[in-house]
């Protein structure tokens, strides 16, 4: 079966395309010329079957790319102290009523087929994954030295999720023997912080063959293109504080991502581009122009970016902050930080949080980029404003939610105004007599 970039080179206009269109509100022919040029990658695995409401598993096709909407994803997923799936599906359901667009399981404990099958069964947005941590897990589980894992065994875990119905991988192909050398010969403060690129090199420097993600990575196209799922090049040598950003570790394995991606697309495979990390407000800008550049207005998904590294509790803050830069910049996938970033497997609530604050990042980004309707939300909330139509105001909000709880907890004395100003509110002043 064709793969959508090559109908779309063909100047095909597929079901997909019309669906991704329609939500965007731009043409069809917008997002055919995106996917034929890669700049927009749509994330549904072809044996996703259509949303429909009441069925399980069935997603609607995602755009992500130059000018469409900013997209966020949340992680969820078990770890090794804390492997209850049931609790990780609430964290898919309220990552999903929240507003996330996609979703990523990062489970490393318990049986995860079972979690990701349950997770994918139960989602109406796209689902990602980090294979390498399966393939890892797997082999502890075997008893297996980390030099004593395959490339077999690392490609038949990215079939077998593949097969499951994943819509995008995160594959750390640009950890390579050399990317890693220069790493190390430049020196960092705070070294790898990439789970998936500390693993790979780590199996590197054990096994001392060549990262098969990178030497095979022809058969990850193969797999890639069969399913039609997108591959997100992985950022393994992202910076983990902001001493490392912008080095040349980073810098050589973007460099790197940028030419597998021509491959990729080359035979027909979507693929993304995954950024930092932690970084300075001043270098985002130049980082999201580098990345466009090496890789040919590749959708560019970023963690973050982290603006400091002393906000433990609050790098859902550091993190938005850092977001709404890079999407005003041109990033066009922001992956959310919770409030429990560094410090734990996040709960139920610190996911929700984290999804609201990058959801105001993709926004803010949204309205300086000038995507078609950014604003007009905005432009909604002021009128309610002007009206005193507080529960106008309320369904405007990003977090209705949030916004009538905190409203009801301190009611003000007259309905029409709150009790930070009260008879003092200037909207109300200028509609009295006085």
């Amino acid at each position: 079966m064709d793969t959508l970039i090559e109908r779309a080179k063909r100047g095909i206009v597929a079901p997909e395309m019309e669906a991704v269109a329609e939500a965007e509100g731009v043409t069809p022919e917008f997002i055919r010329n995106g996917v034929a040029e890669g700049s927009i990658v749509i994330t549904r695995n072809i044996i996703r079957p259509p949303f429909t409401k009441g069925r399980l598993g069935g997603i609607k096709p995602l755009g992500i790319g130059g000018g469409l909407r900013t997209k966020i994803n949340a992680n969820i997923g078990t770890s090794g102290d804390n492997a209850d799936v049931a609790n990780e599906l609430k964290k898919l359901k309220v990552a999903i009523e929240s507003g996330a667009d996609t979703v990523m399981d990062l489970s490393t404990g318990g049986d995860i087929d079972f979690i990701r099958r349950e997770i994918i069964k139960n989602s109406t947005v796209p689902i990602g994954t980090v294979p390498i941590y399966q393939v890892v897990c797997e082999g502890i589980l075997e008893n297996k030295r980390l030099e004593d894992i395959t490339p077999d065994d690392i490609f038949n875990v990215i079939e077998r999720q593949a097969e499951d119905g994943v819509d995008f991988i995160t594959v750390h192909c640009g950890v390579t023997l050399d990317t890693v050398r220069k790493m190390n010969n430049e020196g960092r403060l705070l070294d790898m912080v990439s789970r998936g690129g500390a693993l790979l090199a780590r199996w590197m420097l054990y096994s001392k063959e060549e990262n098969p993600l990178y030497s095979e990575f022809d058969r990850l196209i193969e797999i890639a293109v069969r399913f039609d799922i997108v591959l997100s090049l992985g950022d393994g040598l992202r910076p983990g504080c902001l001493s490392d950003a912008t080095d040349r570790g980073q810098v050589q394995e973007t460099i790197l991502l940028g030419e597998l991606a021509d491959r990729a697309r080359r035979s027909g495979a979507q693929v993304m581009i995954e950024g930092p990390g932690h970084m300075p407000i001043n270098q985002i800008p130049a980082n999201i122009l580098l990345q466009k550049r090496l890789c040919h207005n590749a959708p560019f998904y970023v963690l973050g970016p982290l603006v400091t590294d002393i906000a433990p509790g609050y790098d859902h803050i550091t993190s938005a902050i850092g977001g709404a830069i890079a999407a005003a910049s041109g990033a066009d996938f922001l992956c959310y930080v919770t409030p429990s970033e560094h410090l734990s497997l996040p709960t139920v609530d610190d996911v929700r949080e984290g999804v609201i604050a990058s959801r105001i990042a993709a926004h803010a980004g949204d309205i300086a980029k000038g995507i078609k309707g950014a604003i007009e939300r905005d432009n909604q909330m002021a009128k309610m404003r002007k009206l005193l139509d507080w529960e106008g105001q309320i369904m405007t909000a990003i977090d209705p939610e949030k916004a009538r709880r905190i409203r009801s907890e301190n009611p003000p004395a007259e309905n029409d105004v709150c009790t930070m100003c009260a008879s003092f509110c200037a909207i109300k002043i200028q509609k009295s007599d006085f």
